[in-house]
């Protein structure tokens, strides 16, 4: 009897302990389990991670939705008001950074100069002058702090086509933003967008001079060609490109920016003359030459390095003599957007379509 009065009253402790605890499967029940528990939190957690980490390599241009960063009130604000003296010195690294100008319907064309870059690993150092605030939020966005926009710029813009005057007016901003980069003490290089970068271009910028440039004559020249500026052509005036340059910032440099401004605003835009930013920038170097050829330390780079692209997408043949002697390939002597594009992909060129979400710091924008 006492026997069975015992099991009953060991019965009723089990049951109001049962009652008392609302999770009887628990970890104080079971140290075993416990341990188990712990092990398997631990694994989880290591694959979350994992899968985490995984994401934002394969698939970066995820990280940051213009619906969550680019697109709150917050950041919108803050990009407005960011300014070219505070982008500066965030992007460059030694002194030096690579600018580009870009308004959104050239978008795909800075993501696929940015690929050849990072191929290169000279991104980190690339600031982009936006010249609408579509481009400069939809940069911002995905890679905080490498796009600026100097107002004024409309909130929105078409492709510029070559020759229209919203193209010069796109254009002609450009040599104020390099004397500001000056004058804050840096050195830059510009490159318009529709290039790409097969090569280092630093080793090639040898030397301490103020200017370096490149010819757009599509005549062949031989490998040791002069690195002067070359003489004028029949406009009385040379053929320097506008799309490819690195200055130091020397006064050298800045007074050739003063000079190319200076052309800019004596030779406006108009239905007759339909003017773009290269003319005053050529008008510009060798103004400055003939005077004070003695201070201002003007360098063509080589042309085997930098051809334009007359050159190179119209003569194969010399394509196949100079190959893997080729460091920077224009995509100019053509207009049109669509165009280019194709005369990109006909050459291997156009990485966008592949290699953007992998290669890009913007991803696929």
């Amino acid at each position: 009897m006492k026997n069975v009065m015992s099991s009953i009253h060991q019965r009723q402790q089990q049951q109001q302990h049962l009652l008392s605890d609302p999770n009887p499967i628990s970890p104080r029940s079971s140290p075993n389990w416990g341990r188990s528990a712990a092990v398997f939190g631990r694994t989880w957690l290591l694959a979350l991670l994992t899968l985490v980490v995984v994401l934002g390599v394969l698939l970066p241009d995820l990280r940051a939705p213009d619906g969550i960063f680019g697109g709150s009130k917050v950041a919108v604000s803050k990009w407005r008001d960011y300014t070219l003296e505070e982008a500066v010195p965030f992007v460059a690294k030694n002194g030096t950074l690579i600018v580009c100008a870009v308004s959104q319907p050239y978008l795909p064309f800075l993501n696929n100069w940015l690929i050849s870059i990072s191929r290169l690993k000279h991104q980190d150092k690339v600031l982009v002058i936006a010249e609408d605030y579509a481009t400069l939020f939809a940069v911002n966005s995905r890679w905080p702090g490498h796009a600026v926009l100097v107002p004024p710029a409309p909130d929105t813009q078409v492709a510029h086509k070559f020759g229209p005057q919203g193209f010069f007016n796109f254009t002609s901003r450009r040599p104020s933003h390099l004397l500001y980069i000056l004058e804050l003490g840096y050195s830059v290089m510009y490159n318009d967008v529709d290039m790409v970068w097969m090569a280092d271009p630093f080793p090639y910028l040898e030397g301490d001079h103020d200017v370096y440039f490149t010819d757009d004559m599509t005549a062949v020249k031989p490998l040791n060609h002069s690195h002067d500026l070359p003489p004028p052509g029949k406009k009385g005036r040379t053929y320097i490109c506008s799309c490819m340059i690195f200055m130091r910032p020397t006064d050298g440099a800045k007074l050739v920016m003063k000079k190319w401004i200076e052309e800019l605003q004596a030779q406006p835009w108009s239905n007759v003359k339909k003017s773009n930013d290269q003319p005053a920038f050529n008008w510009a170097l060798n103004r400055t030459s003939a005077q004070l050829i003695k201070w201002v330390d003007l360098y063509l780079l080589p042309q085997v390095a930098f051809p334009t692209g007359g050159l190179y997408f119209k003569n194969q043949t010399w394509v196949q003599e100079t190959k893997g002697l080729h460091v920077i390939i224009h995509n100019n002597y053509i207009t049109g957007f669509e165009k280019k594009i194709k005369r990109f992909r006909d050459f291997g060129l156009w990485f966008v379509d592949v290699y953007a979400v992998l290669e890009s710091p913007l991803g696929r924008i």
